[in-house]
């Protein structure tokens, strides 16, 4: 007999912690060759990998409340990121989720190295049904054949 035990019930007050090492590939020549801006810039993090480290926290956090089915997609960032970070330095990411209202989660969100506050704001994440949202995306994908 297959019995799937139910997750526990997700609630406000939720809190979760990450911590990531920066490396070479975290900082900004490193995002990607076909944005050749940033190949002279200074190594140091990336805004865009603090905020998929906060969306990787955020994802973390919320495993043990999620169905198997279930997964949860990014709808809304508004983080400032005050300062930088060198290779070498850990960055923690502190999130709590403080408001649902049906499938959409928002979160309060913190990063600090070990010198302090490098970024702070706010990231909504939604519950999805995999299923039914790769099956979407699949009919959105077809458009390309059509172009």
């Amino acid at each position: 007999m297959n019995q799937s035990i139910a997750p526990p019930v997700l609630a406000a007050g939720l809190r979760h912690t990450e911590h990531l090492k920066v490396a070479p590939l975290h900082t900004v020549p490193e995002i990607d060759d076909a944005w050749p801006g940033f190949r002279d810039m200074p190594p140091v993090f990336a805004t865009a990998m603090m905020i998929a480290f906060i969306e990787q926290t955020c994802i973390q956090g919320l495993r043990p409340y999620l169905g198997e089915a279930q997964r949860t997609v990014g709808t809304h960032v508004d983080v400032s990121h005050v300062a930088a970070t060198p290779v070498g330095m850990t960055v923690t990411a502190d999130v709590e989720l403080i408001e649902i209202a049906g499938k959409s989660l928002l979160f309060e969100v913190t990063c600090h190295d070990e010198t302090g506050l490098i970024g702070q704001g706010i990231h909504r994440r939604a519950i999805v049904d995999l299923e039914r949202f790769t099956q979407r995306l699949g009919e959105k994908s077809t458009f390309l054949h059509y172009r």
